[in-house]
């Protein structure tokens, strides 16, 4: 039970009323007996009635009334209290609620009709009673800020409504479903609840082992998972985002190349580290320089000490590469057919063989047209993240056809993702804090780099 959590019964239709009537009343009695437990002693019970000349009589004492206001007062006191400190206790019941209602409102479950006779049992029965004879076996926990569903799977007649509950889960308890499993005699239903409070600040971005973490519960498996492909409009927080990325990277040993062909703010980089680029003729030769380097390294990994079958670039202490291209629509609609070709090749090829040599590529655009990303070249972005708004076109260009309702939220840096599994879920860029120079501080951490570097060297000459 504690494995699989609450069972969700049909009983639960009124969980958050009932539950909350409960407790409150046996904690007002509680209070109202602890106040009047001298009275109650000094009580002559043998004596004692309420009946007096048959009607009921009870003295109302300035005492007792002070004791009812008092142990209200603790009940509003305690209620709010819970509110605010136990939300997450008050948010599973309601999701225990839901959960029963969407089965009875469905019709999801078996019964009989079976005659009520009231009361009197002698009298003949006067309406028929609803009796559930079988109501399904679906099972609610909330742990570490996932929502775990079991439902049970009986090859029934609603076998396939239970198979297919995403939906109506996302909508319905405002979550975002992670994962979903399909175990014995259950399929399990992982939510992510409330997500904006997995958001983290720019400074809690790390990037080690070959992930990159963007949220409390989100990776960048890029040593797994290749490849990221990143499209938004103007205002979702595109740009910060690409720059949160750059920033968390030079914090390890990784090399990076930026592109931006419509010399805005990745341009702007310029100025503090190497290797960005905005002109057509640099843009097309860092892509080749690009694609020169993974085939050069793919056979010289092979030639080094202690190289291993089915390992990767880190087994052997090499630095990953990261071509970050802006604006890449933009830029292919400004080359000729036969430019448009030799890029889209270069770009095939690295997609296709960079994971092993540790090669990787961040595309960004605004909308991922088929006709710059084709011949499979889109399947092969593993990260997807769509940022701001977005039409259903755009949606479907960038996830594919699947079965999800998309919303907007005025919220900078929302979007939804798809980490690789093939399951889109909401997401929110780190938080960039008001004032955060981003030129300043790259700046900083490049000139970190070259002196670690220029120490290395010093020490190297040194010992020779």
């Amino acid at each position: 039970m504690q494995r699989k959590g609450n069972r969700i019964r049909a009983s639960d239709r009124s969980l958050v009323v009932r539950s909350i009537t409960l407790r409150l009343t046996v904690l007002f009695l509680g209070i109202l007996l602890l106040l009047n437990i001298p009275a109650l002693l000094h009580t002559d019970w043998n004596r004692f009635s309420l009946l007096h000349e048959g009607s009921i009589k009870l003295t109302v004492t300035p005492y007792m009334v002070v004791s009812v206001m008092a142990a209200a007062l603790v009940c509003g006191v305690a209620s709010f209290l819970y509110a605010r400190y136990c939300p997450d206790k008050i948010k599973q019941l309601c999701h225990r609620q839901k959960l029963s209602r969407m089965i009875l409102e469905n019709g999801w479950y078996e019964s009989e009709q079976s005659q009520d006779s009231g009361f009197f049992k002698d009298l003949p029965a006067s309406r028929s009673k609803e009796k559930i004879t079988h109501f399904p076996k679906v099972y609610y926990r909330l742990d570490n800020g996932l929502i775990h569903i079991l439902a049970e799977i009986t090859l029934g007649k609603y076998q396939d409504q239970l198979l297919h509950l995403e939906k109506k889960l996302e909508t319905g308890l405002y979550c975002e479903l992670v994962s979903k499993e399909l175990k014995d005699s259950f399929v399990e239903y992982i939510l992510l609840y409330d997500t904006i409070a997995n958001r983290i600040t720019i400074d809690e971005v790390r990037a080690e082992n070959g992930s990159l973490k963007l949220m409390a519960n989100v990776w960048w498996e890029y040593d797994k998972l290749p490849h990221m492909l990143i499209a938004g409009g103007t205002g979702g927080g595109k740009t910060y985002f690409i720059l949160t990325i750059i920033e968390a990277l030079l914090r390890t040993n990784a090399k990076m190349y930026v592109l931006d062909p419509k010399n805005a703010d990745l341009a702007d980089l310029s100025a503090v580290m190497p290797e960005v680029y905005y002109r057509k003729e640099e843009i097309t030769d860092c892509i080749d320089r690009f694609y020169e380097g993974m085939m050069e390294r793919s056979e010289t990994m092979k030639q080094l000490e202690g190289y291993k079958t089915g390992e990767n670039y880190a087994y052997l202490g090499l630095p990953p590469y990261f071509l970050i291209f802006d604006e890449y629509v933009a830029f292919m609609e400004m080359l000729t057919t036969k430019e448009n070709a030799a890029v889209l090749n270069k770009l095939k090829q690295i997609v296709m063989l960079g994971r092993q040599a540790g090669y990787f590529l961040i595309l960004a655009c605004q909308r991922p047209d088929a006709k710059y990303l084709g011949d499979g070249i889109r399947d092969q972005f593993n990260f997807r993240v769509a940022l701001g708004r977005m039409s259903e076109l755009g949606y479907s260009m960038m996830f594919g056809e699947v079965d999800k309702d998309f919303f907007l939220k005025q919220i900078r840096g929302r979007g939804y993702v798809d980490v690789g599994t093939s399951v889109i879920s909401e997401f929110y860029t780190p938080l960039v804090p008001k004032g955060h120079d981003f030129l300043k501080d790259i700046g900083k951490l490049m000139q970190n780099r070259q002196d670690g570097q220029a120490a290395c060297e010093a020490k190297a000459a040194g010992t020779d």
